[in-house]
């Protein structure tokens, strides 16, 4: 009799929706109270944060990266020198140090996996260029199998005397990789060996935006048909077609984030597709706010809301799996903010939960996606 109890007990658990996520926090260290790398949980149903605990100690490890079975993590060391750190995720949420690489650039501001877990990406803002290092069976960063340094400007004096690769993706079929390049309003374009790790240019090698917009990070589009650029300095979205057989990117146009009582100051930063393909996110600094945008079936954009972000220059966000919350991460207020997202609209909701963390940089959900 207590056999089938528990059996029946074991069988409803199972049925259950997942309660709650965990997710990993990058951070700056310098002049800063942060240790590093942090842990927490987020609760699906409810929107409340569990405790923020450290992880692992790391200088400056602004952008983190998980493989696609959540076994390792990979950390940007974002110094003069330029390095990427490799990490065992640990059953409690902790991170053990497997080893670190010299990213062969400076500034080293975003790290990516593709879609097998064996190529890790990074991009070096500070020289201009990404490399590519393949991992070992153990987690290890091994040999670097490629390498890329840019050349060129923009019209911008002040942040556009030079190449800065800011972010580098693998597409979801993981044959092109794809850089943005902030200094020259380029977004450079690989082919990509998945047997060896090496990059080739692809042809064409590049695509662009309006003249001094500033490429930064980029999200894909459902089934990767699309494209969607978030534009730091020009405070907008340019979108691309995606041709998946050669790689190349057309552009079928900008849109702003508007400008209306948006201070000088106000500069994009992250860009995350709602996991139904439906709707588009986009934060922007100094006015604290992260924009939706509706995805039409031809990818085109139109503006649906400009919500405020619960937290002070919302440097990074992430969405969870299931697609009901936002995790905002302020740089400048110490804090994470959990937004609400309507299944039905795609709109936000005010801020509900907050949890104290220092320059939060990067937040990172385990859910496989």
């Amino acid at each position: 009799m207590q056999s089938r109890i528990l059996s029946a007990f074991f069988i409803v658990a199972a049925m259950q929706p997942l309660l709650a996520t965990d997710f990993y926090v990058g951070t700056y260290t310098a002049n800063s109270t942060s240790k590093g790398i942090y842990h927490a949980s987020l609760d699906t149903q409810t929107g409340r944060l569990g405790e923020v605990a450290l992880a692992a100690e790391a200088q400056n490890p602004s952008f983190v990266a998980l493989t696609p079975k959540r076994k390792f993590l990979y950390a940007a060391i974002e110094s003069a020198s330029g390095a990427v750190a490799a990490y065992r995720v640990e059953t409690d949420g902790r991170l053990t140090l497997l080893n670190q690489q010299a990213t062969g650039g400076s500034g080293t501001c975003h790290v990516s996996v593709d879609r097998s877990g064996k190529f890790v990406f990074v991009a070096n803002y500070g020289s201009g260029d990404i490399a590519c290092f393949a991992v070992n069976p153990d987690g290890t960063l091994g040999k670097r199998t490629g390498f890329a340094r840019f050349e060129g400007s923009g019209p911008n004096p002040a942040r556009q005397t030079a190449p800065h690769a800011h972010a580098v993706y693998p597409s979801p079929d993981g044959r092109f990789v794809y850089a943005c390049d902030l200094g020259t309003d380029r977004i450079w374009i690989f082919h990509f060996d998945p047997a060896t790790g090496a990059l080739a240019p692809s042809d064409p090698p590049l695509a662009t935006v309006p003249g001094g917009a500033g490429p930064r990070h980029l999200a894909f589009g459902k089934d990767a048909a699309f494209v969607y650029v978030a534009n730091e300095l020009g405070r907008s979205v340019t979108a691309f077609r995606r041709d998946a057989a050669t790689g190349a990117l057309e552009n079928k146009g900008t849109v702003s984030l508007g400008t209306e009582g948006v201070p000088p100051t106000a500069t994009v930063s992250e860009i995350a597709m709602h996991p139904s393909g439906k709707w588009l996110y986009v934060a922007s600094r100094s006015d604290n706010v992260i924009a939706a945008f509706a995805v039409a079936s031809d990818g085109k954009l139109s503006l649906v809301q400009t919500a405020p972000a619960g937290v002070k220059i919302p440097r990074n966000f992430a969405i969870d799996g299931g697609g009901r919350w936002l995790i905002a991460a302020g740089q400048d207020d110490n804090r994470l903010a959990v937004l609400p997202i309507d299944p039905q609209t795609g709109r936000l909701g005010p801020a509900g939960d907050v949890q104290d963390i220092a320059k939060p940089a990067c937040v990172v959900f385990m859910e496989d996606p």
